[in-house]
């Protein structure tokens, strides 16, 4: 009996970003009115984060919501059709609930549908794990045209009286078409993790705990001396591979766009790859906030919308942050 042959589809060879979208929370909160629960001060918090306001939405807005304004900008600037949308990836840990995904309900509000969506878990990282899993989507011929969004609510899920991350944090989407190229636009992926040091950046409880009623409500708490460290000096290392992956050097980028974790953070980690003047540090901490898996594409959007000359230029991305996970890869910029 002869075995029979599985037939499989081929897609495009390169994948490139068409346009990208962004959303950010209604309300600029100033530190002013975050330091009293923390006992601190609007120059502390300068001093040690470059944070002067962070964008956070209000209590009738979520996720999803975030997400479909960036998602809509996304799609009008990239020039195609909804229905051309072959799969959405939302990044995200504030889905408020564990099912259905913010992706499936995505996919329905843009007119996607029926499109494959699911969510992605990766903290920080989860922009750049969904670009990676977009890419290999489309090159594989699941789908032509990917709808990958990076969306948080993060003021849902802190409590305002922790001194180590609730200061920190904005609420935001940020939102690309991925597509067809006939040239590179998208690097080889570097994605990694190291799960012993998990409690670096975590919730403070599980919800079983909360369901008990032994504990309030979970909240994000980080231990931020070992993650600036692990940020600066091995996200560096993680960088430096991933322009070896790309097949360029810090002079062939237009841009750099890390991870809005802290703008301490930001420029050790510049000062670390020695990147040339030429390049664009992509800083959107300052008025935003640290919106996990919505910040590479907020500060990649403002950093387009204030200098537009880099469109079509090359931009590292590196995210990381809870797990730990981290990802990295070179773009064009759309």
């Amino acid at each position: 009996m002869t075995t029979p042959t599985l037939q499989v589809t081929e897609g495009p060879r390169f994948t490139r970003i068409y346009g990208i979208g962004a959303a950010r929370g209604e309300n600029a909160v100033p530190n002013d009115d975050l330091i009293g629960p923390i006992d601190s001060s609007d120059e502390w918090i300068r001093q040690r984060t470059g944070i002067v306001t962070r964008a956070r939405a209000g209590d009738d807005v979520n996720a999803l919501d975030l997400s479909r304004e960036a998602s809509l900008e996304a799609i009008e600037r990239s020039g195609i059709s909804p229905d051309e949308i072959g799969v959405v990836i939302v990044a995200t840990v504030s889905n408020m609930m564990q099912t259905p995904s913010i992706a499936a309900r995505l996919a329905h509000e843009v007119g996607a549908t029926p499109a494959a969506a699911f969510d992605s878990n990766a903290a920080c990282a989860g922009y750049c794990y969904s670009v990676a899993q977009a890419d290999a989507l489309i090159r594989s011929g699941v789908a032509t045209y990917a709808l990958v969004v990076g969306a948080e609510k993060l003021s849902d899920i802190i409590d305002p009286a922790d001194r180590s991350i609730s200061f920190l944090l904005g609420d935001g989407a940020g939102a690309v078409i991925i597509g067809p190229s006939d040239t590179p636009g998208i690097s080889r992926s570097l994605l990694g993790s190291d799960g012993e040091r998990w409690q670096a950046v975590s919730m403070n409880a599980t919800l079983q705990e909360f369901r008990r009623g032994e504990v309030p409500w979970p909240t994000l708490r980080q231990d931020g001396p070992s993650v600036f460290r692990w940020a600066v000096w091995d996200m560096a290392k993680v960088a430096r591979q991933a322009l070896d992956e790309a097949g360029i050097t810090v002079e062939d980028l237009a841009a750099f766009v890390p991870h809005q974790a802290n703008m301490r953070i930001i420029d050790e980690f510049a000062k670390q790859l020695g990147l040339p003047e030429h390049v664009v540090v992509g800083r959107d901490i300052e008025t935003t906030g640290n919106t996990s898996a919505a910040s590479i594409p907020l500060a990649t959007h403002r950093l387009l919308d204030e200098h537009p000359e880099l469109s079509g230029g090359l931009s590292l991305q590196i995210g990381f942050g809870a797990g730990l996970v981290y990802g990295a890869q070179v773009v064009r910029l759309p």
